[in-house]
């Protein structure tokens, strides 16, 4: 069953009753929320993803609720909870959704940790190459992501390269895209196609919108890929769209920068990056067209596999 069967009050009941068990390869998330926008976020960002029984084993707890004080009827906010606690402070009640997407981040960020995980995208290529896009906020990494899977390159990941630490394989979680300020309206533009959510203002990231992962994407979500490419993108205004070669040592150092858990694995999570980095073509990539960037990216050469 997936959660495009129940319909939209069945939805909503069951969000703010027992709660709803929901597969988001890899992991199970039991879900509870009386907040409306958490139920419209859900309802069209995971219609395609499979509803567990209620007795089926969760790795993640998951509320989103009011705070239980005088600002639940003025002011309004939400609070994210995982096994009953708060990680963060209360956010505006507006921002609910986004506020889902980020506390599911936090929990894959500091309690999954078979995977050895760096903040990058992933996608793949039509011909089974995966590239792995690792960059900061603002970079540019998501805009990019999206508009390449517009053009065909299956979502494997928009936040998180879960990575298989001894096979080197990548372990898709094909989750909304998140995007944000001038990135919202560029990839309207250039993907008019594509399902996006409503915007969400004034976040501390600014404008937040999400973009439903491709059906497509989430039915392979258990179909596990390889790395070809390593690649830090960044946009800048007006720069073409250039991949640079990046020396493999180098390429190594900058993705333990962006990894949330390398330390935990010791040498096994160096010998990680260093066969991952061994395999691929490793490139900075700097572009100031989207359309541009996508065309380079298809042509892409590829390390060795």
């Amino acid at each position: 069953m997936k959660l495009s069967d129940l319909s939209e009050s069945s939805l909503r009941d069951r969000l703010a009753g027992e709660g709803l068990t929901l597969r988001i390869a890899p992991v199970a998330a039991r879900i509870r929320s009386e907040v409306p926008a958490v139920a419209e976020g859900l309802r069209l960002h995971y219609a395609d993803y499979e509803l567990l029984d209620g007795e089926a084993f969760c790795d993640f707890h998951i509320r989103i609720s009011p705070p239980a004080n005088l600002r639940r009827w003025f002011r309004r906010q939400v609070r994210f909870l995982h096994d009953g606690i708060s990680p963060f402070e209360p956010m505006p009640w507006e921002h609910a959704f986004p506020v889902f997407e980020w506390g599911l981040n936090w929990c894959m960020a500091n309690h999954f940790h078979q995977y050895l995980m760096i903040h990058a995208a992933v996608i793949e290529r039509a011909d089974g190459r995966a590239a792995i896009l690792a960059a900061p906020p603002g970079s540019g990494k998501s805009t990019l992501c999206a508009g390449l899977v517009a053009r065909g390159w299956r979502l494997l990941s928009d936040e998180l390269a879960l990575i298989d630490p001894r096979a080197l394989t990548l372990t898709p979680i094909p989750r909304p895209i998140s995007l944000k300020n001038e990135s919202i309206e560029v990839i309207r533009r250039f993907a008019p196609a594509a399902v996006l959510g409503s915007v969400s203002h004034d976040t501390h990231k600014g404008a937040v919108a999400h973009i439903k992962p491709p059906r497509e994407s989430v039915r392979r979500a258990a179909e596990k890929a390889r790395a070809a490419w390593i690649v830090f993108p960044r946009y800048q205004a007006g720069a073409p769209a250039e991949p640079k070669p990046f020396l493999k040592a180098r390429t190594v150092l900058r993705l333990a920068e962006n990894a949330f858990n390398y330390a935990a694995f010791g040498e096994t999570g160096f010998r990680a990056l260093v066969g991952l980095a061994d395999a691929c073509g490793c490139y900075e990539f700097s572009y100031g067209d989207l359309g541009e960037a996508v065309r380079v990216f298809d042509a892409l050469p590829a390390g060795e596999r």
